[in-house]
């Protein structure tokens, strides 16, 4: 983003889009705590295509729905040791792929961990935000609300 552009205000809370994971739609938690984004996966792959090293991983994308898996794959970009909120390290793999927040996209990192137990299956870190938002702590889907269960075509 230039200098002379608006930033874009978040909430705590925002729905995002990650189109090429297939993900129409997932509620990302906006933290600038955290340094990196994390996305939540389990059962992940990583494999060899066309010389290309890449991950395939599952993911439950709307909160407290157990029973609805999307399967996404991507190229690997590294693989990294990062400290969770409770100061545990764990080696991720880190992918690389587009965001959708309201009107923008662009392009962000990621690393796949297990966030079952976490509310929020997404968490957007400072890293993805820096010269593009600023965040409101007092307010939550300024960029839009939506239905997961309708984006998904779930009852």
């Amino acid at each position: 983003m230039k200098k002379n552009e608006q930033l874009m205000t978040l909430g705590w809370r925002e729905w995002v889009a990650l189109p090429e994971l297939g993900l129409p739609a997932i509620k990302a938690k906006v933290d600038t705590g955290a340094r990196t984004s994390a996305l939540h996966a389990f059962e992940i792959d990583r494999y060899t295509e066309n010389s290309v090293d890449m991950v395939r991983f599952l993911l439950h994308p709307i909160q407290k729905n157990q029973d609805f898996v999307i399967e996404c794959t991507a190229p690997l970009k590294d693989k990294r040791l990062v400290s969770d909120s409770g100061g545990h390290r764990e080696m991720r793999f880190v992918i690389e792929t587009l965001i959708v927040i309201g009107t923008y996209s662009y392009p962000i990192e990621l690393t796949l961990t297990d966030r079952d137990t976490m509310r929020f299956k997404m968490l957007l870190g400072r890293t993805a935000l820096e010269n593009r938002a600023v965040v409101d702590p007092a307010a939550s889907f300024k960029c839009g609300k939506k239905n997961a269960k309708l984006v998904y075509g779930l009852k």
